[in-house]
């Protein structure tokens, strides 16, 4: 089976972006932002950069079913960013791997978003596995797994506490609302 992952261009690419990364006179930050429109019941219309695409719920809580819901999304985000880490440092560390599989999973209790019991609304849990065929050694792959652990963006957000900010607005009006987030 051919390496999806192999020692080629992309390396070089990889290397040259690290190596500006290391040389920049400042804190090179990148702001990543999408837009969302709610258009009927609880199909939302996203925008990321030129994609567009959709989020909605399963037909049984209310929804039409014609997209990934937001926690879908985050899991979706979660092993598509695996894969993309793994990708990345699979060619710094020189390691060759010929298939590679994510599959995220999170557990919430549906009763915290329709407010009906005092339980949070979020996930209660995240688990994820990461499928890897490779002709590199185990020790080569515990290093890789703990380098792409350390360096997932994703599965930082998850883990560890963002500090978050809101703003709203009302009819084109600032609306002053009480912090929904503690920075504790």
């Amino acid at each position: 089976m051919p390496a999806i992952v192999p020692n080629d261009q992309l390396a070089s690419v990889v290397n040259a972006v690290r190596d500006g990364l290391r040389q920049a006179p400042e804190p090179p930050i990148a702001t990543f932002s999408v837009e969302s429109s709610l258009k009927q019941g609880y199909q939302v219309e996203l925008a990321a950069r030129q994609f567009s695409f959709l989020s909605d719920e399963p037909e049984k809580i209310g929804g039409s079913d014609l997209g990934p819901t937001p926690v879908e999304y985050v899991l979706a985000g979660l092993a598509a960013c695996q894969e993309i880490v793994y990708a990345t440092y699979a060619r710094v560390l020189d390691i060759e791997i010929t298939s590679l599989k994510v599959r995220a999973e999170g557990s919430l209790d549906l009763r915290g978003f329709f407010g009906v019991a005092d339980v949070q609304a979020g996930f209660s849990s995240v688990t994820y596995s990461v499928d890897i065929d490779s002709p590199a050694s185990a020790e080569e792959i515990r290093r890789l797994i703990d380098t792409v652990n350390a360096k997932c963006p994703v599965l930082e957000i998850i883990k560890d506490p963002v500090p978050v900010t809101s703003a709203y607005a009302l009819n084109g009006k600032t609306l002053e609302v009480a912090p929904a987030f503690s920075a504790d």
